[in-house]
């Protein structure tokens, strides 16, 4: 049994840098010691446990189970280390908490921020650190809280539903307006379809799940891909494209006239947005302050009946392709 008196702490703090970067060079830099000296730490720790932490593969370094278990339970351990040290340093004076919170480009751009605001005023003496990026996944950064954007999956982590998202199509309204008259089958054909970047899915994934939703023939494959809705969005604002949009996060701009809406076709694929974190932190009182809170505006959040309908695509809704 390991015992606390020669518990390895430089190995442990050696394990903590590589494992948060998934990098032996990375984690040298961050420590700064040669990346012999990290990979030996590592190496004696591996060999105290009798476990690998580490598959060491061609493309990079992957964490072991062992490791995966360890990580977490190291870096939580450091994080309260670290907090109590600079309490004590401080000899009573006050202490501000720091959040490391993360949030996809266009949920920060939408509501995050907004949020992020109202909470700081709420709580002044937290204070937030705030990061962002594109992917499904979760970011490498290490952060306390994120919310995601992905399909519901089963997870170690926990994961809080703030909303599923549903989406239609969008243009701009004078775009909308020169095709009111006529089917959305002529709107889409002469018009640029948008797509929005996702990891692990094709391109043209969601236009691709709309003609099939409403069969429709549709070349999906056209148009033009960005990394954020947000920005396809501003692009179909422009009139040079359509876009299917998210309708609880643009919202005003549909009920405001910043975009057009086309069709009553609403579809779903199944990607919504989830706050995450991890099961050892529930007990953190400043993470489950935030996860509360956040919890609840959410659910406080009106729904507004969008501009035209609100009800998924029926048969009925086909009519207006033909």
């Amino acid at each position: 049994m390991i015992d606390r008196k020669w518990l390895p702490l430089n190995a442990l703090r050696a394990f903590e840098a590589v494992g948060r970067r998934l990098s032996f060079t990375v984690g040298a830099q961050s420590l700064s010691v040669t990346q012999s000296a990290i990979s030996r730490h590592v190496g004696s720790l591996e060999d105290l446990l009798g476990k690998r932490l580490f598959h060491r593969n061609p493309n990079g370094l992957v964490l072991t189970h062992a490791g995966a278990k360890l990580l977490p339970v190291v870096e939580k351990s450091f994080s309260q280390i670290e907090k109590i040290l600079n309490e004590i340093q401080n000899d009573g004076a006050a202490y501000e908490r720091v959040l490391r919170v993360h949030m996809p480009p266009t949920f920060l751009q939408r509501f995050g921020l907004q949020m992020l605001h109202e909470f700081r005023s709420e709580f002044p003496g937290i204070a937030l650190d705030v990061s962002s990026s594109y992917g499904t996944w979760l970011p490498t950064k290490k952060v306390d809280v994120a919310v995601l954007y992905d399909k519901p999956k089963v997870s170690d982590a926990i994961l809080d539903l703030l909303w599923m998202e549903r989406a239609t199509p969008v243009c701009s309204p004078e775009l909308a307006a020169r095709f009111a008259d006529r089917p959305l089958a002529d709107l889409l054909g002469a018009t640029e379809l948008l797509h929005v970047r996702i990891e692990g899915q094709p391109a043209n994934h969601l236009w691709s799940r709309f003609a099939q939703q409403v069969n429709v023939e549709l070349d999906t494959s056209r148009g033009m891909t960005f990394d954020t809705l947000a920005l396809a969005v501003q692009y179909a604002q422009r009139g040079d494209g359509i876009v299917l949009c998210d309708i609880d996060m643009f919202i005003d701009d549909m009920q405001e006239g910043r975009l057009g809406v086309p069709s009553t076709i609403e579809i779903k694929d199944g990607f919504g947005y989830f706050l995450s974190l991890r099961p050892e932190d529930l007990d953190d009182p400043l993470i489950s302050l935030f996860r509360n809170w956040i919890i609840t505006r959410f659910a406080g959040i009106d729904r507004r009946p969008w501009p035209i309908a609100r009800q998924a695509a029926t048969p009925d809704d086909m009519a207006e392709l033909e």
